[in-house]
């Protein structure tokens, strides 16, 4: 697995929830994460939108599942995925995806931060506008993707 670089400005990602749930986008993004050879973080707002997450992990495709934990399972270093509410990242994770209100509290230390938020929740709209500016201000690469009514992402910024 690729670990974060420390040269490199982190990657900041900002997906704007329209089209499709958390539940629906999330895992394939966590797919290509750990395609790239990456271990990721899942940090959310709240323990009961983590048990959501983490069972649409194993349950997403009907041929396959992506393999992760929580501290409750143990082995935290070793999981290739792992679900916190904290800002902990045991599992030496180069990517951060940040949900449910949760927020980034550096942005440093990670290859990429990724922001999924409902655009339909105006509390999670203004968490992210102040997260973008806080990644701006941080110096940190910053995009901002917005899916289009045929469910493909486009970058709007």
């Amino acid at each position: 697995m690729t670990s974060p670089s420390s040269s490199s400005p982190t990657e900041v990602l900002f997906y704007h929830l329209e089209q499709q749930t958390l539940e629906k986008v999330l895992p394939s993004l966590v797919e290509k994460t750990l395609e790239r050879g990456w271990r990721a973080v899942i940090q959310s707002g709240s323990q009961e939108r983590l048990a959501v997450i983490d069972q649409a992990l194993w349950t997403y495709k009907d041929d396959s599942f992506l393999a992760h934990g929580s501290a409750k399972d143990g082995f935290a270093a070793e999981q290739p995925v792992y679900l916190t509410t904290t800002g902990e990242t045991p599992n030496g994770a180069g990517v951060r995806f940040l949900v449910d209100g949760a927020e980034a509290e550096a942005f440093t230390g990670f290859i990429r931060i990724v922001y999924l938020f409902d655009g339909n929740d105006t509390d999670a709209v203004k968490i992210a506008r102040a997260q973008w500016t806080a990644a701006k201000g941080a110096g940190c690469p910053v995009t901002y993707w917005q899916q289009s009514a045929s469910g493909k992402w486009e970058r709007k910024a």
